[in-house]
């Protein structure tokens, strides 16, 4: 796989427990890229998403992600190629007992940070990254849906990932807001990150361009 893809799939099947949900995916995504996975609720979106970060095993055709060859990954190969992606929910997924400084700082310490002084420097960044530099000390409830989500992507971010998978980030969103996450995703591929965006928010779609994945009939097409 050239440096610069972080996912390559030729020929997958995609599979939700026995039911076959997409057939012969052939989709590539290099660094930088900004793409956009469209389509009806169950059309197969979220379990081709489960397949990129290994929740959902490759049964037929190659898939390599971030450098791992998933059709060969040992399981215990699965964290470290968890570590590249950042995953963005639309539930948003915070500790709600933890202030945002210590939901990223448990996320750090999962994936095995251990210099005190790095992860403090880290969390600052991320978080100024996501304009949220002075909202560290806040609880998940003090927070808008939108900021909450604009956390989420700060938490995604922290272990540098090459590509970032956002599966409806803006599913509990009004449509404002929504604009505003993804325009912050499309910055964030500016700089460097991939990232695949699941949605079927066709306003957020018309506003901020992309490349296009439909889901559609067991099948992805390019639009």
């Amino acid at each position: 796989m050239a440096m610069s893809m972080v996912l390559n799939y030729e020929g997958v099947d995609v599979y939700y427990d026995k039911h076959l949900v997409l057939k012969d995916v052939s989709v590539s995504i290099q660094k930088g890229d900004f793409v956009y996975l469209l389509g009806k609720s169950g059309s197969g979106k979220t379990s081709l998403i489960k397949t990129i970060y290994a929740d959902i095993p490759i049964r037929k055709g190659k898939a390599n992600v971030c450098g791992y060859d998933l059709n060969n990954m040992k399981k215990r190969e699965i964290p470290y190629l968890r570590r590249k992606i950042g995953v963005v929910f639309q539930d948003f997924q915070l500790l709600p007992d933890r202030d945002v400084y210590d939901n990223l700082l448990f996320v750090m310490k999962a994936t095995n940070w251990a210099n005190p002084k790095k992860m403090d420097e880290r969390i600052h960044e991320v978080l100024e990254s996501v304009g949220l530099q002075d909202k560290h000390k806040k609880m998940p409830y003090e927070l808008s849906g939108g900021e909450q989500q604009r956390v989420c992507i700060a938490r995604a971010l922290v272990n540098h990932p090459e590509l970032i998978l956002a599966d409806e980030p803006t599913g509990n969103l009004d449509p404002q807001t929504s604009l505003e996450i993804v325009q912050l995703l499309k910055s964030l591929s500016e700089k460097g990150t991939a990232v695949l965006l699941s949605t079927h928010d066709i306003l957020v779609y018309q506003k901020i361009k992309g490349r296009t994945l439909l889901c559609e009939n067991q099948t992805i097409k390019h639009l």
